[in-house]
């Protein structure tokens, strides 16, 4: 798999879900031809996500405005998110990638398969299961995100996404890696090092210690006396 075109762009992070991609027959054209729909859900909102790092909630809502934007929104579907494998697209100019949200508030998408020779291998290897999984790309907005901190266990922290700023790209994916959690680590730990709880007990830890060696110097001190 070729390396992530994200990896150079800032702020930008990449997630995975395994909910089925399926094909869906099209058995009426205009061009009187048979084609294929390709449909999935990129984005499930309300469903808890392990990181390592800390846990992570799309809150219902975060891709509201994002996708009610249409002249900013330029969203991709992308084989292997392989920039050379594009799929199809949605902006101002295109619409050959469906973008929509369901009843949950899901982010699902759709497209039909394109005349190019790795959309049609892609879509007879979703039609037999092969590939079956998604990533999407996205950015979150400035002040898009909140975290409840567990105070015994930094890894149970949990981030809720509120609002998303930029979807960047859907994508079918062979095999899902583990998601590359470098942007949400940093603003893990920068939302812990401004949280006035955790800044407090923080500070406390170092005055104990200061308090401590201040302690054993003085009980030096006293012995040489």
């Amino acid at each position: 798999m070729r390396k992530d075109y994200i990896e150079n762009m800032a702020g930008v992070e990449r997630r995975f879900i395994t909910t089925r991609v399926e094909k869906v027959k099209v058995e009426e054209r205009n061009d009187e031809k048979q084609g294929s729909l390709i449909r999935g859900i990129a984005v499930k909102v309300n469903s808890e996500a392990d990181l390592g790092w800390f846990r992570e909630i799309i809150m219902p809502g975060a891709l509201d405005k994002v996708l009610a934007d249409t002249n900013k929104l330029d969203c991709r579907c992308l084989f292997n998110h392989d920039a050379n494998l594009i799929l199809a697209r949605a902006n101002k100019n295109t619409d050959t990638l469906k973008l929509m949200l369901n009843a949950d508030g899901d982010l699902e998408f759709e497209y039909e398969t394109p005349n190019r020779t790795y959309a049609l291998d892609l879509a007879d290897s979703i039609a037999s299961g092969d590939v079956s999984q998604c990533s999407f790309a996205f950015r979150i907005a400035k002040e898009g995100q909140r975290w409840i901190f567990d105070e015994e266990n930094p890894n149970n922290d949990l981030r809720e996404i509120t609002e998303i700023s930029e979807l960047l790209d859907v994508s079918p994916v062979t095999y899902p890696a583990y998601p590359d959690t470098q942007v949400g680590e940093r603003s893990h730990k920068a939302a812990r090092s401004e949280n006035p709880r955790y800044s407090k007990n923080k500070s406390r830890a170092v005055l104990r210690k200061a308090q401590f060696k201040f302690n054993k110097n003085k009980a030096n001190c006293l012995w040489n006396l």
